[in-house]
């Protein structure tokens, strides 16, 4: 019985072992960023348009601290936050969001919005912002990009 718990203690350990080196494989060739940080990727989730603005500033401020080269940022929209990426769309306090989206897109920020949240709340294609791109699940693709070292935020 003894034998058995240590061979699973040790199984346990080197399990977990893999499942952090996994996890931390994406990041261990990022180079030194300014300001004493490390190249960053990142995925920003926005699925409530009455936070997207506050988001977006926190996307501005992130790149103002790291350098717009140091950061690799992609924002996944779903629900009421995809709204952010569809023109003219505004929150509960009148704020748009196209000049943000823009200036951020300039800055090398990605954008992406759920192919199921634009067939659920009837989204005119047409009105979707031009940097964005369309995902077929917002939510698995927030997984995806975790899968591949990005580090997650939802503000």
């Amino acid at each position: 019985m003894k034998a058995f718990k240590k061979y699973l203690m040790f199984f346990t350990v080197v399990l977990a072992a893999s499942v952090l080196t996994g996890c931390m494989g994406g990041m261990s060739n990022l180079k030194n960023a300014k300001n004493g940080f490390k190249q960053q990727k990142v995925v920003y989730h926005i699925n409530d348009i009455n936070k997207a603005f506050g988001a977006l500033r926190n996307i501005k401020n992130h790149l103002n601290a790291l350098g717009d080269k140091n950061a690799n940022i992609i924002v996944v929209t779903h629900s009421s936050g995809a709204f952010t990426l569809v023109d003219g769309s505004q929150d509960r306090r009148g704020r748009s969001f196209d000049s943000a989206v823009q200036t951020l897109a300039d800055r090398g920020v990605k954008f992406e919005i759920c192919a199921n949240t634009i067939r659920g709340k009837k989204i005119n294609k047409s009105r979707i912002n031009l940097h964005a791109s369309i995902v077929p699940s917002g939510v698995a693709r927030v997984i995806d990009l975790q899968q591949k070292g990005y580090l997650y935020i939802k503000p």
